[in-house]
């Protein structure tokens, strides 16, 4: 079947991929992935290591060729291997931040970013205000002549992303570009990006396997796993109504416990009766695997809503924003996240559970 040519209803894409599939020998690397981003969106491909997230950014980068598929980036055809098209990279209007930095260490920080420019062979005096530009953009424009080995590594980070953005690209790819950084540089290059995503109007692809920077910072997040799109959302919708066990496990929550539906919105865990959503439709007694967001757990006395439970603390640990406390509710143990500590070892509580905070999937939902 000939896939149909972009059309101008489209022209608000800044990216459409249609059914990427890629195998390296017998491994199956993506199998059959479809998303678009519209122009000015941050959209985020979370997953584990190995799930094909940087394969598609390779991929849409001309780095590599899809076994099957196709793609367009701002309304022009760039890969189809139905109709054996293959643009080089040099030729998409892209540009792409590694997780490595990737600039050169024998050019200033000025030569590092002017490089795209010199290459396509723009004038000098246009080139000097392009560089100052993106420069400034970064905040950087104080450090031009420069080299990497005298900057910090957050600093290089900066160059790269002022290199990547100063030719005005249609599509900005970045491949876990903070994960080199310390917890403090994560948190501020993290700003610095939405920043400059919402000043410039960027559109942007961001790879990561971490949960919070995707949800910190992203228009739309697509989960993956094993090669596919598990769930497609804001981060709101995929964090608080995940499509599946796996999704839910990989977003941070970490209470999966047994249960049964009861029926009307209830499911009996944890020694009680829980009002819950159901993820899938479900008749009374059927087995059922419950997850419980950490940060849906109050103490009962607080007049939060939802029925009581009762359990023993059995570790309290102070995590900066909040409080994660390990709850044994008589066998099944419990991780309960709050901004107050909600008591110490060996305190006996009762907590009430939000009911937003509960969903239920069937018990042989496959879990990672």
């Amino acid at each position: 079947m000939v896939r149909p040519e972009v059309t101008p209803s489209e022209d608000l894409l800044a990216l459409r991929a249609d059914d990427l599939h890629k195998k390296f020998g017998a491994v199956t690397a993506l199998a059959g992935v479809s998303f678009s981003i519209r122009t000015g969106e941050f959209v985020t491909l979370l997953g584990p290591s190995g799930c094909g997230k940087s394969t598609i950014l390779r991929i849409l980068a001309g780095i590599e060729t899809p076994t099957r598929g196709a793609v367009a980036i701002g309304g022009k055809v760039v890969n189809d291997t139905e109709r054996r098209i293959l643009v080089p990279p040099e030729r998409r209007d892209l540009s792409m931040v590694f997780q490595s930095y990737a600039v050169w260490p024998h050019m200033s920080v000025a030569a590092n970013v002017a490089f795209p420019l010199r290459y396509r062979k723009v004038p000098r005096r246009q080139r000097r205000d392009r560089v100052t530009e993106a420069l400034r953009a970064v905040r950087m424009e104080s450090y031009v002549d420069r080299y990497p080995h005298q900057l910090s590594g957050g600093q290089q980070q900066r160059v790269a992303v002022a290199r990547s953005i100063v030719g005005h690209p249609a599509l900005l790819l970045l491949d876990e570009p903070l994960s080199n950084l310390d917890a403090r540089l994560r948190e501020d290059m993290r700003v610095e990006l939405k920043r400059l995503h919402l000043e410039l109007g960027l559109t942007m692809l961001y790879v990561t396997h971490d949960q919070s920077e995707a949800l910190a910072m992203s228009d739309r997040i697509l989960v993956m796993d094993h090669g596919l799109v598990l769930q497609e959302g804001t981060p709101e919708e995929v964090y608080r109504a995940p499509a599946s066990l796996t999704v839910a496990r990989f977003l941070g929550v970490k209470n999966i416990v047994a249960g049964r539906v009861a029926g009307d919105g209830t499911v009996e865990a944890l020694g009680g009766s829980l009002r819950a959503t159901l993820a899938e439709p479900m008749a009374p007694g059927a087995a059922a695997a419950v997850a419980i967001r950490p940060d849906g757990f109050a103490l009962a006395a607080d007049g939060a809503p939802g029925p009581a439970i009762s359990g023993e603390i059995r570790l309290a640990q102070f995590l900066g924003g909040a409080y994660e406390h390990e709850i044994d509710t008589g066998g099944t143990t419990v991780i309960a996240q709050s901004p107050q500590r909600l008591g110490g070892r060996g305190d006996t509580v009762a907590l009430s559970i939000d009911p937003e905070a509960v969903i239920a999937f069937p018990a042989d939902d496959p879990a990672p």
